[in-house]
């Protein structure tokens, strides 16, 4: 189910990139298990690092996870969130 690796990062008012803490990533997890199915298929699995299904499209992943990091104080005004999958082999 969870075939591809996502990296979860906070991009700051410099443009440098940090792995999102796990907490944060789990809280998103948790809160989408029941308001958003399309979102069901995803673990979080260390800083920076989720796994997802196939079905999980970034297009709709990314936005809905700095919005919910933005709601909870966890990204500031000037920062952004880049979501990535990563290669195959990591």
């Amino acid at each position: 189910m969870f075939v591809r690796k996502l990296a979860v990062k906070r991009v700051d008012s410099e443009g440098m990139r940090h792995a999102c803490p796990i907490r944060w990533i789990d809280n998103f997890a948790m809160r989408n298990f029941t308001n958003d199915a399309i979102f069901d298929d995803t673990l979080p699995v260390g800083d920076g690092l989720l796994e997802a299904g196939n079905r999980v499209p970034l297009e709709r992943l990314q936005p809905a996870m700095e919005d919910w990091f933005r709601r909870k104080g966890y990204l500031k005004p000037e920062d952004g969130l880049e979501v990535t999958e990563l290669p195959a082999s990591y």
